[in-house]
């Protein structure tokens, strides 16, 4: 399979310029192990998914690492956390940087020992799938801002994509296997599940019942782009709250989820505080909920919803791939139902995008931006849409097609 080029790569080579050890944490498949086996060809790399090697390096780190010298890459660190205190000692007695560099696919389990082994020794970066500009080979890395200036840079790089092709990403999803002509999507994604279930969920968290947590991923997936009501999901699955809330924090710190939260401040009374939920990759959701074809897919009662994901984790995917940790990203919604789908807070300035799978734009769309002028300096504002072309709806905010994510 060709190595598609991951934008993150600038990241790591400015984080290992910094520091010692380099942790890259993100759901299964989404390339951890290759970007790093691609920048650093020549240097040792041992996985902890093999049991034996994992059982040996727990039961004597001190050995471990003495057939293991750095540089290496450690993958799935996870397994074996007790090798983290280990690699503290050894980076506190050398100077040179990028010694380590471990990846993980369960940040719930391996964060706390970064947080209290390594504090101030470890670069970190979250990577998720495949993003629209990595798989069209678009060389452009700033965060997305639906600025001027942002325009006009992303203008220099710009790619058509077509109306076909941009639902056979969604479809498709951003795994990078995917998109390797040999693969059978349907066959993938459900290897996939099964793996995240046995190894992970199972292994990693004490899940009893896996075909009922299945279906609370199944549920989730029905909900993308509404507001999380766990209530209602634990009633329809036959599960209680407390598990609800405990198995929605496993799929969103292993990077299946993520949770929208809600802006509001003590000047916004009437402004809802329920978080939304959107799944990291959409040919994972597709896959879970049948949508069989992207045609069904694009055609069905939830393409709207799937166009908005996509949208949201195109844009979270442009703050990780620049280095960001936490996406400055939320939404806004009050109790007479005026909403606002996302707004990007940057520079002390919101900034408020609708997203619509629409191309027939209208400064209609637009109408709920101004409760934000009530409570904050708000900047250039944006309608993400089908139509080809960036339209002004007024004085300072713009239609914006898909294609300048």
């Amino acid at each position: 399979m060709e190595y598609i080029k991951r934008a993150a790569e600038k990241v790591i080579e400015k984080q290992e310029k910094m520091f010692k050890t380099i942790l890259i944490t993100g759901a299964r498949q989404v390339g951890k192990t290759t970007i790093l086996k691609n920048m650093k060809k020549d240097i040792n790399y041992i996985t902890l998914d093999d049991l034996i090697l994992a059982q040996s390096a727990k039961e004597d780190p001190n050995l471990f690492f003495k057939s293991n010298k750095p540089p290496i890459i450690i993958d799935e660190i996870q397994y074996v956390p007790e090798l983290l205190r280990n690699i503290k000692m050894i980076v506190d007695e050398t100077e040179k940087n990028g010694m380590f560099y471990l990846t993980g696919s369960q940040k719930f389990s391996l964060m706390k020992g970064v947080s209290e082994s390594m504090a101030g020794r470890v670069g970190i970066l979250n990577l998720l799938g495949l993003s629209m500009r990595e798989i069209k080979k678009i060389d452009f890395n700033l965060p997305f801002l639906p600025t001027e200036k942002y325009l006009e840079e992303r203008e220099k790089n710009i790619v058509d994509i077509s109306y076909d092709e941009i639902w056979e990403i969604i479809h498709k999803g951003s795994m990078p296997k995917v998109y390797d002509k040999e693969v059978d999507i349907d066959m993938f994604y459900g290897m996939y599940v099964s793996t995240y279930l046995e190894r992970d969920v199972r292994s990693l968290t004490q899940v009893g019942d896996i075909m009922l947590f299945l279906k609370f991923m199944t549920s989730l997936a029905s909900r993308i782009g509404q507001l999380l009501n766990l209530e209602s999901i634990a009633k329809e699955i036959g599960i209680t709250v407390p598990t609800a809330t405990r198995w929605l924090s496993i799929l969103e710190t292993s990077n299946i989820i993520y949770i929208l939260e809600p802006y509001y401040n003590n000047i916004m009374k009437r402004a809802i505080k329920t978080p939304k939920v959107y799944f990291l990759d959409t040919g994972l959701a597709a896959y879970l909920l049948k949508w069989k074809t992207k045609e069904v897919l694009e055609n069905g009662i939830m393409s709207g919803n799937f166009f908005e994901n996509f949208v949201i984790t195109e844009i979270i995917k442009s703050y990780y791939n620049s280095g960001e940790l936490r996406p400055p990203l939320y939404f806004y919604r009050d109790k007479e139902k005026k909403e606002i789908d996302l707004i990007i807070e940057e520079n002390g300035k919101l900034y408020p995008i609708e997203i619509k799978k629409s191309a027939n734009p209208t400064k209609e769309m637009i109408k709920n931006f101004k409760e934000l002028e009530k409570v904050k300096d708000v900047g250039e504002g944006a309608v993400i849409c089908m139509y080809d072309k960036i339209i002004d709806l007024d004085e300072k905010n713009k239609a914006i097609p898909y294609k300048y994510l």
